[in-house]
């Protein structure tokens, strides 16, 4: 069965840091390109940065700068390291992994809420 799931999302002060983790199971992980998106409230689901199989990241522009996408492959792990953070950052964080070899497949996680906030 595969798992993408998210943690270290929650409420953070403006200008403060948070580090995301999505752990993937039940996939070769090193195939596959992952994503972080993110959903504002009554806004689409939007990519914020992604990673493909050999490291190469992109960014959103509004977090360039001050997000940054990496990922384990011995751990499974992609990780979202969040600082300068925003009220407009506010959102549900979504993890998404896409295969590269083979039939094209796509999976989410479950989404994880990060509030910023005084």
């Amino acid at each position: 069965q595969v798992q993408l799931v998210e943690s270290g999302g929650g409420l953070v002060q403006p200008g403060g840091s948070l580090r995301l983790s999505c752990a993937a199971s039940g996939i070769t992980f090193r195939i596959y390109h992952m994503g972080w998106y993110r959903q504002r409230p009554g806004k689409q689901r939007e990519l914020v940065a992604d990673i493909t199989t050999d490291g190469t990241t992109n960014y959103e522009d509004n977090v360039k700068g001050r997000f940054t996408i990496s990922r384990d492959n011995a751990k499974n792990t992609v990780y979202l390291q969040m600082n300068s953070l925003k009220a407009e950052d506010t959102a549900v964080y979504f993890c998404n992994g896409r295969r590269t070899v083979g039939t094209t497949i796509t999976y989410w996680g479950q989404g994880t809420q990060v509030t910023v906030s005084s």
